[in-house]
C-alpha cells in the first residue's frame, strides 16, 4: 500500500516531515477444513476469503489426509483472490501471518509452508498465530467491541473454554472441557439421529420447530468451571436405543423434539458455567466465539441471560465465528505491535499451548 506524508509543526514552529507507512498483513488459516486468506491493513480486516471443503460430508467427519490435499489445491487461488480484492501486491506486504496451531498437523503444514515461503521470498516478518486466541480477537474486527476485562466462552468442534481476557494478548483459561468439545457432542448426537455431517447446524435448524422440554438427559457434573461432554453422547445413544426397542421409528417421529431437547441440554451446560465464571470474576462483559457460537439457540439463551445478570453481550458476525483468516489477521496485527514474530524454522503445533 502506498505511504503518505503528514506535516506538523514542532516547538519552534517549523515544519516537520513524518512518513507513515500502512502496515499490511496477509493472513492464512488452514487448521482444519477451511482454507482462508485475508488482508489486514492497520488493524482493519479488508476481506475474508474462505474455501470450504465439501468432501468430508461423505465420511461423517473431517478426514485429515483429504483436508491436507484440499488445502494444497485451494491455498494459491484463495491467497490470490484475497490480495486482488484488497488491491494489494506482493511489494505492499509487511508481514505474513499463519495459524501455527492447534489443528490438524497436515492442514497446518500446508498453510505454514506457504506462509514461510512467501515470508522468505519477500524478506518480511512471519507471525505464528494461536487459533483459539484468534477466535477471541475476532470480536475486534467489527463494532461493537468488548471492553477489558471480559469473559469469552469459546466453543468449537475441538475446544470448549471459558477465558478471561484482560488485554489483546493477555488471556487466561478459567475452565475447559476435559474430553470432548461441545461441537463434537452436537455432531455425534446428530449422527446418532441419522443426520449428515456437519450435524450441529442441522440440529439447530430442526430444533427451531421442536419442543425443547420434551426429553431430559443427565448432565455431566464437573468441579469448578470445567466441562465434560464425552458422557453426553453415550447417554444419548443409550436413550435412543432404549426407545427404538419400543418403537423402531422413534427417532423419525420425534426428530425435531430430540434436536430441540439435546440442544437445550448442551446449551444449559455451557451457560451455567459461564454464569458462575461471571459471578466469580465480577465481570459484566461477556462474549462467545468459535464455530458453535453461530448456533441460534445459544445466541438466544445468552441474550436472555444478559438482562437478569446485567451483562453486555458480544457475538461476532457469522463469518467470523467459523474458522477464518480475518481473525488470524486481527490477532497478527496486535502480535506485530508487540514484536511477537516467529523464525522461518517455526513448526506447526497441533497441540499448541494456550
Amino acid at each position: 500500500m502506498p505511504s503518505f506524508v503528514l506535516l506538523s509543526f514542532d516547538q519552534d514552529n517549523q515544519f516537520k516531515l513524518f512518513r507513515k507507512v500502512k502496515n499490511v498483513i496477509l493472513a492464512i488459516e488452514s487448521s482444519c477444513d477451511e482454507t482462508s486468506a485475508s488482508i489486514c491493513v492497520d488493524g482493519k480486516v479488508m476481506n475474508n476469503v474462505i474455501a470450504t471443503q465439501e468432501i468430508h460430508s461423505k465420511y461423517g467427519g473431517v478426514v485429515p489426509e483429504l483436508a491436507s490435499r484440499a488445502h494444497q489445491q485451494a491455498i494459491g487461488p484463495v491467497v490470490k483472490e484475497a490480495m486482488a480484492t484488497a488491491n494489494v501486491t506482493m511489494s505492499d506486504l509487511d508481514a505474513i501471518a499463519f495459524t501455527q496451531g492447534p489443528g490438524l498437523l497436515g492442514a497446518l503444514l500446508v498453510g505454514g509452508a506457504f506462509a514461510k515461503s512467501m515470508a522468505l521470498a519477500l524478506n518480511i516478518p512471519l507471525i505464528g498465530v494461536h487459533h483459539m486466541k484468534a477466535h477471541i480477537l475476532a470480536h475486534f474486527i467489527e463494532e461493537p467491541k468488548p471492553k477489558f476485562p471480559f469473559l469469552c466462552l469459546t466453543v468449537s468442534g475441538g475446544h470448549t473454554q471459558i477465558v478471561r481476557v484482560d488485554d489483546y494478548l493477555d488471556m487466561a483459561i478459567l475452565g475447559q472441557t476435559t474430553d470432548d468439545a461441545v461441537g463434537e457432542a452436537f455432531d455425534k448426537c446428530a449422527k446418532l439421529m441419522g443426520l449428515p455431517y456437519p450435524g450441529g447446524p442441522l440440529i439447530d435448524k430442526l430444533a427451531k420447530e421442536g419442543n425443547e422440554n420434551k426429553f431430559t438427559f443427565n448432565e455431566t457434573l464437573m468441579p469448578g468451571l470445567d466441562y465434560s461432554f464425552s458422557g453426553i453422547k453415550t447417554g444419548f445413544m443409550n436413550f435412543l436405543n432404549k426407545e427404538k426397542m419400543k418403537d423402531p421409528d422413534f427417532v423419525e417421529k420425534n426428530k425435531k423434539d430430540l434436536c430441540a431437547s439435546i440442544q437445550r441440554h448442551l446449551i444449559d451446560m455451557l451457560l451455567s458455567k459461564l454464569e458462575l465464571a461471571a459471578r466469580q470474576e465480577r465481570v459484566n462483559q461477556v462474549a462467545i466465539a468459535g464455530g458453535v457460537s453461530a448456533n441460534s439457540g445459544l445466541r438466544t439463551k445468552l441474550e436472555q441471560l444478559s438482562k437478569p445478570n446485567g451483562w453486555e453481550v458480544f457475538i461476532p458476525r457469522f463469518e467470523y465465528c467459523t474458522d477464518n483468516a480475518g481473525m488470524i489477521g486481527m490477532t497478527a496485527h496486535y502480535q506485530q505491535l508487540a514484536g511477537d514474530t516467529v523464525p522461518l524454522t517455526a513448526s506447526p503445533m497441533p497441540r499448541m499451548k494456550f
